[in-house]
């Protein structure tokens, strides 16, 4: 069995694209996070997919990013999962085919399958410049970055195998770089499994200010991933360290509390 996990803040204008584009997969279920939704996105997925694939996890308060991820994994386990598939729901591009070289990547007996984003050079803004060189940094330190380029949890669909998720502290999961930084360094099989521009993810525009942020987040990630490598603190104590706005709005007190009441 293969499960899907998709966070969803306020997407009722995508979600119907997303859950479109896995009904051909090879996904038994799909576990729907939606955190802190105001509008309709929770009924629109309702009425997108039959009720016994599509499971809904329901939060009223937001849970911040990538926190819902650590949430869907959590919930997935009670289905012994062969792999688990993480992807955003607004992803509303031609994703079909990346979510299964993913799956495909598990069966052939991955860890941790990853998409490149970047398959072609083209000039990046200043900010996805920097962003980048983050990524690099970590990757070359995992010694990876021959291997894998620039690829990361951080960005576009991956997939994580059975044995992994049963190893990695659940809170990890919300941290992404973390999760690769965890997989590298107890010999996890890593590599990337599909290959799609990141324009053509179909991500919503979004603003500036939030492009800044999210930025900042990566950064903030990849420096906790190799405070971690450095053995300078552990890899729970680094998902819980916070420096920016995007990252101090991840609720670690919410995920605490589902962990201990529902696994």
């Amino acid at each position: 069995m293969f499960v899907a996990v998709i966070p969803a803040c306020n997407e009722a204008k995508a979600i119907d694209t997303v859950l479109q584009s896995l009904l051909s997969c090879d996904l038994q279920k799909i576990i729907l996070v939606a955190n802190g939704c105001t509008d309709l996105t929770e009924e629109i997925s309702q009425h997108s997919m039959s009720k016994d694939r599509l499971e809904i996890l329901s939060f009223h308060e937001p849970l911040g990013l990538d926190i819902p991820r650590a949430v869907g994994a959590a919930y997935a386990q009670k289905y012994h999962p062969q792999g688990i598939v993480f992807l955003d729901g607004d992803m509303t591009g031609k994703i079909t085919s990346t979510i299964r070289h993913l799956l495909k990547g598990i069966k052939k007996g991955l860890d941790l399958a990853l998409t490149n984003c970047y398959p072609t050079y083209t000039q990046r803004s200043d900010l996805a410049a920097t962003v980048l060189k983050y990524r690099q940094e970590v990757n070359k330190r995992l010694g990876l970055f021959s291997k894998i380029g620039h690829a990361t949890p951080s960005h576009g669909p991956h997939a994580l195998s059975a044995k992994l998720l049963s190893e990695i502290p659940l809170k990890a999961l919300a941290v992404p770089p973390l999760v690769l930084a965890y997989a590298a360094q107890h010999g996890f099989r890593v590599g990337v499994s599909a290959n799609i521009s990141h324009e053509l993810l179909g991500s919503k525009l979004r603003s500036d200010e939030h492009a800044q942020n999210i930025a900042n987040t990566i950064i903030g990630d990849c420096l906790q991933a190799l405070s971690y490598l450095d053995n300078s603190t552990s890899i729970l104590s680094s998902a819980d360290s916070c420096n920016s706005a995007y990252r101090k709005a991840r609720r670690f007190d919410l995920l605490e509390h589902y962990l201990v009441h529902n696994t």
